[in-house]
Protein backbone atom coordinates (compact mmCIF):
# COMPACT_ATOMS: atom_id res chain seq x y z
CA UNK A 1 0.00 0.00 0.00
CA UNK A 2 1.17 3.37 -0.93
CA UNK A 3 0.55 6.91 0.93
CA UNK A 4 -2.78 8.97 -0.41
CA UNK A 5 -2.32 10.01 -3.80
CA UNK A 6 -3.30 13.82 -4.37
CA UNK A 7 -3.83 15.69 -7.38
CA UNK A 8 -5.17 18.96 -8.57
CA UNK A 9 -8.07 19.85 -10.55
CA UNK A 10 -6.08 20.27 -13.76
CA UNK A 11 -4.20 17.16 -13.27
CA UNK A 12 -7.41 15.20 -13.38
CA UNK A 13 -8.60 17.11 -16.12
CA UNK A 14 -5.79 16.56 -18.26
CA UNK A 15 -5.82 12.55 -17.25
CA UNK A 16 -9.59 12.15 -18.00
CA UNK A 17 -9.39 14.26 -21.28
CA UNK A 18 -11.95 16.93 -19.86
CA UNK A 19 -12.82 20.25 -19.26
CA UNK A 20 -13.02 22.21 -16.20
CA UNK A 21 -14.07 24.86 -14.11
CA UNK A 22 -12.66 26.90 -11.12
CA UNK A 23 -9.45 26.76 -8.91
CA UNK A 24 -7.03 24.85 -11.08
CA UNK A 25 -4.82 24.36 -8.01
CA UNK A 26 -7.48 22.85 -5.56
CA UNK A 27 -5.60 19.69 -4.35
CA UNK A 28 -7.68 16.79 -4.19
CA UNK A 29 -7.09 13.53 -2.11
CA UNK A 30 -10.02 11.18 -2.85
CA UNK A 31 -13.29 10.17 -3.59
CA UNK A 32 -16.86 10.29 -1.57
CA UNK A 33 -20.44 11.40 -1.79
CA UNK A 34 -22.04 14.34 -2.34
CA UNK A 35 -23.37 14.17 1.18
CA UNK A 36 -19.97 12.87 2.77
CA UNK A 37 -17.01 14.59 0.88
CA UNK A 38 -14.84 17.25 2.32
CA UNK A 39 -12.97 20.30 0.50
CA UNK A 40 -9.69 18.30 -0.40
CA UNK A 41 -12.58 15.23 -1.78
CA UNK A 42 -13.91 14.69 -5.48
CA UNK A 43 -17.42 13.69 -5.44
CA UNK A 44 -19.67 13.29 -8.67
CA UNK A 45 -23.56 13.54 -9.88
CA UNK A 46 -25.06 10.89 -12.07
CA UNK A 47 -28.95 11.17 -11.36
CA UNK A 48 -30.27 14.75 -11.61
CA UNK A 49 -32.77 13.37 -8.91
CA UNK A 50 -30.04 14.01 -6.20
CA UNK A 51 -29.18 17.70 -7.79
CA UNK A 52 -30.38 19.75 -4.56
CA UNK A 53 -27.50 17.62 -3.05
CA UNK A 54 -25.30 20.39 -4.76
CA UNK A 55 -26.53 23.15 -2.72
CA UNK A 56 -25.06 21.67 0.38
CA UNK A 57 -22.04 19.60 -0.26
CA UNK A 58 -18.57 20.47 0.72
CA UNK A 59 -16.33 18.73 -2.00
CA UNK A 60 -13.60 20.27 -3.45
CA UNK A 61 -14.95 19.45 -6.74
CA UNK A 62 -18.03 17.77 -8.47
CA UNK A 63 -18.22 15.69 -11.50
CA UNK A 64 -21.07 16.93 -13.68
CA UNK A 65 -23.04 16.67 -16.85
CA UNK A 66 -22.43 20.74 -18.56
CA UNK A 67 -26.33 20.89 -18.52
CA UNK A 68 -25.95 21.20 -14.27
CA UNK A 69 -22.48 22.57 -13.88
CA UNK A 70 -24.43 25.00 -15.37
CA UNK A 71 -26.35 26.24 -12.38
CA UNK A 72 -23.32 25.15 -9.79
CA UNK A 73 -20.79 27.91 -8.64
CA UNK A 74 -17.87 25.50 -7.34
CA UNK A 75 -14.79 23.38 -9.27
CA UNK A 76 -16.37 20.86 -11.16
CA UNK A 77 -15.01 19.00 -14.29
CA UNK A 78 -17.67 18.79 -16.88
CA UNK A 79 -18.18 15.57 -18.79
CA UNK A 80 -21.06 14.04 -20.72
CA UNK A 81 -21.36 10.66 -18.39
CA UNK A 82 -20.06 11.52 -14.93
CA UNK A 83 -20.60 8.06 -14.01
CA UNK A 84 -17.91 6.23 -16.23
CA UNK A 85 -15.49 9.40 -15.33
CA UNK A 86 -16.23 8.29 -11.65
CA UNK A 87 -15.18 4.97 -12.63
CA UNK A 88 -11.94 6.17 -14.36
CA UNK A 89 -10.72 8.49 -11.78
CA UNK A 90 -11.67 5.54 -9.14
CA UNK A 91 -8.31 3.97 -10.60
CA UNK A 92 -6.38 7.01 -9.96
CA UNK A 93 -7.13 7.26 -6.18
CA UNK A 94 -6.41 3.16 -5.42
CA UNK A 95 -4.17 2.75 -2.75
CA UNK A 96 -3.85 -0.83 -3.88
CA UNK A 97 -0.20 -1.76 -5.40
CA UNK A 98 0.92 -4.02 -7.85
CA UNK A 99 3.55 -6.67 -6.53
CA UNK A 100 6.53 -6.76 -8.07
CA UNK A 101 7.79 -9.28 -10.84
CA UNK A 102 9.62 -12.51 -9.49
CA UNK A 103 9.10 -15.23 -7.67
CA UNK A 104 7.93 -16.01 -3.99
CA UNK A 105 10.74 -18.34 -2.71
CA UNK A 106 7.51 -20.94 -1.62
CA UNK A 107 5.88 -21.17 -4.68
CA UNK A 108 6.26 -24.18 -6.61
CA UNK A 109 7.03 -23.11 -10.44
CA UNK A 110 7.41 -26.27 -12.81
CA UNK A 111 5.66 -24.52 -15.07
CA UNK A 112 8.55 -23.05 -18.13
CA UNK A 113 6.45 -20.57 -19.73
CA UNK A 114 6.23 -17.63 -17.35
CA UNK A 115 7.50 -14.37 -18.82
CA UNK A 116 10.17 -12.76 -16.30
CA UNK A 117 8.05 -10.04 -15.74
CA UNK A 118 5.00 -11.86 -13.68
CA UNK A 119 4.88 -11.74 -9.80
CA UNK A 120 4.18 -15.12 -8.44
CA UNK A 121 3.09 -15.21 -4.31
CA UNK A 122 3.65 -17.52 -1.83
CA UNK A 123 2.53 -20.73 -1.45
CA UNK A 124 1.40 -21.22 -5.42
CA UNK A 125 1.57 -23.92 -7.54
CA UNK A 126 2.30 -23.67 -10.94
CA UNK A 127 1.83 -27.16 -12.42
CA UNK A 128 3.96 -28.36 -16.16
CA UNK A 129 2.81 -26.74 -19.11
CA UNK A 130 1.09 -24.34 -17.53
CA UNK A 131 1.77 -20.50 -19.21
CA UNK A 132 1.76 -16.82 -17.84
CA UNK A 133 1.87 -13.80 -20.20
CA UNK A 134 3.34 -10.45 -19.70
CA UNK A 135 2.73 -8.66 -16.60
CA UNK A 136 0.51 -10.52 -15.02
CA UNK A 137 -0.03 -10.83 -11.44
CA UNK A 138 -0.39 -14.79 -9.46
CA UNK A 139 -1.37 -13.98 -5.68
CA UNK A 140 -0.48 -16.27 -2.61
CA UNK A 141 -1.88 -19.39 -2.95
CA UNK A 142 -3.06 -19.52 -6.42
CA UNK A 143 -2.78 -23.23 -8.19
CA UNK A 144 -2.76 -22.84 -11.76
CA UNK A 145 -3.22 -26.82 -13.30
CA UNK A 146 -1.59 -28.57 -15.90
CA UNK A 147 -1.55 -27.12 -19.26
CA UNK A 148 -3.72 -24.00 -18.41
CA UNK A 149 -3.53 -20.55 -19.68
CA UNK A 150 -3.53 -16.98 -18.32
CA UNK A 151 -2.93 -14.04 -20.43
CA UNK A 152 -0.87 -10.68 -19.92
CA UNK A 153 -1.89 -8.42 -17.90
CA UNK A 154 -4.48 -10.57 -15.64
CA UNK A 155 -4.54 -10.51 -11.73
CA UNK A 156 -5.57 -13.16 -9.74
CA UNK A 157 -6.17 -12.58 -6.09
CA UNK A 158 -4.99 -15.35 -3.07
CA UNK A 159 -6.08 -18.80 -2.98
CA UNK A 160 -7.31 -18.96 -6.29
CA UNK A 161 -7.81 -22.87 -8.23
CA UNK A 162 -7.52 -22.86 -11.60
CA UNK A 163 -7.86 -26.89 -13.03
CA UNK A 164 -6.12 -28.08 -15.63
CA UNK A 165 -7.38 -26.90 -19.49
CA UNK A 166 -8.38 -23.36 -18.60
CA UNK A 167 -7.53 -20.54 -21.06
CA UNK A 168 -7.78 -17.25 -19.28
CA UNK A 169 -7.52 -14.14 -21.95
CA UNK A 170 -6.08 -10.71 -21.40
CA UNK A 171 -6.36 -8.43 -18.75
CA UNK A 172 -8.46 -10.16 -16.35
CA UNK A 173 -9.14 -10.47 -12.31
CA UNK A 174 -10.33 -13.24 -11.10
CA UNK A 175 -10.89 -12.58 -7.16
CA UNK A 176 -9.67 -14.98 -4.17
CA UNK A 177 -11.70 -17.75 -3.49
CA UNK A 178 -13.12 -18.74 -7.53
CA UNK A 179 -12.42 -22.33 -9.02
CA UNK A 180 -12.62 -22.37 -12.77
CA UNK A 181 -12.29 -25.79 -14.56
CA UNK A 182 -13.80 -27.67 -11.87
CA UNK A 183 -15.91 -31.04 -13.23
CA UNK A 184 -19.35 -30.06 -14.09
CA UNK A 185 -22.11 -31.72 -12.51
CA UNK A 186 -22.61 -34.85 -15.23
CA UNK A 187 -23.49 -38.45 -13.56
CA UNK A 188 -25.89 -41.34 -15.64
CA UNK A 189 -27.97 -43.64 -13.49
CA UNK A 190 -26.96 -47.42 -13.15
CA UNK A 191 -27.07 -50.71 -11.62
CA UNK A 192 -24.55 -49.76 -8.62
CA UNK A 193 -26.10 -46.06 -8.73
CA UNK A 194 -24.81 -42.94 -9.72
CA UNK A 195 -21.87 -43.14 -12.33
CA UNK A 196 -19.36 -40.59 -12.79
CA UNK A 197 -19.21 -38.88 -16.72
CA UNK A 198 -15.79 -37.39 -16.60
CA UNK A 199 -15.34 -33.80 -17.99
CA UNK A 200 -13.39 -33.66 -20.65
CA UNK A 201 -13.97 -30.53 -22.03
CA UNK A 202 -12.14 -26.77 -20.60
CA UNK A 203 -13.24 -23.56 -20.26
CA UNK A 204 -12.67 -20.82 -22.01
CA UNK A 205 -12.24 -16.85 -21.01
CA UNK A 206 -12.21 -14.21 -22.79
CA UNK A 207 -10.19 -10.84 -22.55
CA UNK A 208 -11.10 -8.10 -19.86
CA UNK A 209 -13.19 -10.32 -17.95
CA UNK A 210 -13.49 -9.89 -13.85
CA UNK A 211 -14.86 -13.10 -11.65
CA UNK A 212 -16.43 -12.13 -8.46
CA UNK A 213 -14.96 -13.96 -5.21
CA UNK A 214 -16.08 -17.40 -4.58
CA UNK A 215 -17.81 -17.95 -8.25
CA UNK A 216 -17.55 -21.25 -9.78
CA UNK A 217 -17.29 -22.19 -13.41
CA UNK A 218 -17.14 -25.37 -14.44
CA UNK A 219 -15.30 -27.28 -16.90
CA UNK A 220 -17.11 -28.61 -20.17
CA UNK A 221 -18.11 -32.15 -20.62
CA UNK A 222 -17.16 -32.42 -23.98
CA UNK A 223 -16.73 -29.27 -25.89
CA UNK A 224 -15.46 -25.71 -23.81
CA UNK A 225 -17.64 -23.79 -21.11
CA UNK A 226 -16.73 -20.59 -23.02
CA UNK A 227 -17.37 -17.09 -21.32
CA UNK A 228 -17.07 -14.37 -23.90
CA UNK A 229 -14.92 -10.29 -23.50
CA UNK A 230 -15.62 -8.07 -21.32
CA UNK A 231 -18.24 -9.89 -19.17
CA UNK A 232 -18.59 -9.61 -15.56
CA UNK A 233 -19.48 -11.62 -12.79
CA UNK A 234 -20.28 -10.92 -9.30
CA UNK A 235 -19.59 -12.93 -5.90
CA UNK A 236 -20.95 -16.64 -5.71
CA UNK A 237 -21.89 -16.69 -9.39
CA UNK A 238 -22.22 -20.40 -10.56
CA UNK A 239 -21.69 -21.29 -14.42
CA UNK A 240 -22.23 -24.74 -15.10
CA UNK A 241 -20.58 -27.12 -17.97
CA UNK A 242 -21.00 -26.32 -21.54
CA UNK A 243 -22.53 -23.00 -20.66
CA UNK A 244 -21.97 -20.00 -23.09
CA UNK A 245 -21.90 -16.13 -22.15
CA UNK A 246 -21.67 -14.01 -25.14
CA UNK A 247 -19.82 -10.71 -25.04
CA UNK A 248 -20.59 -7.99 -22.71
CA UNK A 249 -22.71 -9.66 -20.37
CA UNK A 250 -22.89 -8.89 -16.80
CA UNK A 251 -24.53 -11.18 -13.55
CA UNK A 252 -24.91 -9.94 -10.34
CA UNK A 253 -24.55 -11.84 -6.75
CA UNK A 254 -25.72 -15.00 -6.52
CA UNK A 255 -26.43 -16.16 -9.95
CA UNK A 256 -26.94 -19.78 -10.88
CA UNK A 257 -26.85 -20.60 -14.71
CA UNK A 258 -26.93 -24.15 -15.54
CA UNK A 259 -25.55 -26.93 -18.00
CA UNK A 260 -25.49 -26.11 -21.49
CA UNK A 261 -27.36 -22.98 -21.36
CA UNK A 262 -26.92 -19.83 -24.00
CA UNK A 263 -26.86 -16.43 -22.80
CA UNK A 264 -26.29 -13.87 -25.52
CA UNK A 265 -24.62 -10.72 -26.03
CA UNK A 266 -24.76 -7.13 -23.88
CA UNK A 267 -27.29 -9.30 -20.78
CA UNK A 268 -27.68 -8.10 -17.45
CA UNK A 269 -28.49 -10.44 -14.90
CA UNK A 270 -29.90 -8.93 -11.61
CA UNK A 271 -29.27 -10.87 -8.41
CA UNK A 272 -29.89 -14.38 -7.90
CA UNK A 273 -31.57 -14.71 -11.43
CA UNK A 274 -31.35 -18.90 -12.33
CA UNK A 275 -31.35 -19.81 -15.81
CA UNK A 276 -32.39 -23.77 -16.29
CA UNK A 277 -30.09 -25.37 -18.87
CA UNK A 278 -30.45 -26.18 -22.22
CA UNK A 279 -32.09 -22.85 -22.98
CA UNK A 280 -30.82 -19.80 -25.07
CA UNK A 281 -31.35 -16.29 -23.74
CA UNK A 282 -30.91 -14.06 -27.33
CA UNK A 283 -28.66 -10.35 -27.04
CA UNK A 284 -29.74 -7.60 -25.01
CA UNK A 285 -32.20 -9.15 -22.20
CA UNK A 286 -32.53 -7.81 -18.68
CA UNK A 287 -33.74 -9.87 -15.97
CA UNK A 288 -34.78 -8.95 -12.90
CA UNK A 289 -34.19 -10.34 -9.38
CA UNK A 290 -34.48 -13.87 -8.26
CA UNK A 291 -35.91 -14.47 -11.33
CA UNK A 292 -36.40 -18.34 -12.89
CA UNK A 293 -35.68 -18.40 -16.51
CA UNK A 294 -37.32 -21.90 -17.57
CA UNK A 295 -37.60 -21.06 -21.24
CA UNK A 296 -35.77 -19.81 -24.17
CA UNK A 297 -35.75 -15.43 -24.94
CA UNK A 298 -35.82 -15.01 -28.37
CA UNK A 299 -36.88 -10.93 -28.33
CA UNK A 300 -34.68 -8.86 -26.41
CA UNK A 301 -36.48 -6.75 -23.41
CA UNK A 302 -36.96 -6.85 -19.79
CA UNK A 303 -38.28 -10.00 -18.22
CA UNK A 304 -39.60 -10.49 -14.63
CA UNK A 305 -41.03 -12.62 -12.27
CA UNK A 306 -40.82 -14.93 -8.80
CA UNK A 307 -43.44 -17.38 -9.57
CA UNK A 308 -43.87 -17.71 -13.50
CA UNK A 309 -41.53 -15.41 -15.57
CA UNK A 310 -43.09 -12.78 -18.34
CA UNK A 311 -42.36 -9.51 -19.73
CA UNK A 312 -41.80 -7.17 -17.29
CA UNK A 313 -44.39 -5.25 -18.75
CA UNK A 314 -47.27 -7.60 -18.17
CA UNK A 315 -45.52 -8.91 -15.00
CA UNK A 316 -46.24 -5.81 -13.64
CA UNK A 317 -49.12 -5.71 -14.46
CA UNK A 318 -50.56 -8.92 -12.99
CA UNK A 319 -48.25 -8.31 -10.02
CA UNK A 320 -50.82 -5.17 -9.33
CA UNK A 321 -53.11 -7.44 -10.38
CA UNK A 322 -52.15 -9.74 -7.47
CA UNK A 323 -52.86 -7.35 -4.82
CA UNK A 324 -56.87 -7.72 -5.38
CA UNK A 325 -57.06 -11.02 -6.03
CA UNK A 326 -59.11 -11.10 -2.58
CA UNK A 327 -61.33 -7.60 -3.16
CA UNK A 328 -62.25 -9.89 -6.99
CA UNK A 329 -63.01 -13.26 -5.09
CA UNK A 330 -65.22 -11.55 -2.74
CA UNK A 331 -67.32 -9.86 -5.74
CA UNK A 332 -67.58 -12.68 -7.47
CA UNK A 333 -68.61 -14.79 -4.50
CA UNK A 334 -71.27 -11.97 -4.24
CA UNK A 335 -72.49 -11.65 -7.64
CA UNK A 336 -72.87 -15.79 -8.07
CA UNK A 337 -74.56 -15.44 -4.77
CA UNK A 338 -76.95 -13.06 -6.24
CA UNK A 339 -77.13 -14.64 -9.60
CA UNK A 340 -78.57 -17.96 -7.67
CA UNK A 341 -81.15 -16.15 -5.87
CA UNK A 342 -82.58 -14.77 -9.07
CA UNK A 343 -82.56 -18.15 -10.47
CA UNK A 344 -83.94 -19.75 -7.28
CA UNK A 345 -87.14 -16.97 -7.66
CA UNK A 346 -87.46 -17.61 -11.05
CA UNK A 347 -87.79 -21.24 -10.99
Amino acid sequence: MSGQKTFSLAELATILGLDFRGDAATQLCGIASLATAGSEQLSFLSNSKFKSSLQTTLAGAVILHPDIAAGFTGNCLLSDNPYLMYARVSALFDPFEKPRSGVHPSAVVVAENIHDSVAIGANCVIEAGAEVGEGSVIAAGVVLGRGSRIGKHCYIHANVTIYHGVNIGDECIVHSGVVIGGDGFGFAPGPAGWEKIHQLGGVQIGNRVEIGANSCIDRGAIENTMIGNNVILDDQTMIAHNVIVGDGTAMAGCCQVAGSAVIGKNCTLAGNVGVVGHITITDNVHITARCLVSKSISKSGSYSGSFAMSESTEWRKNAARFSKLDELYRRVAFLEKQLKIKNEGES
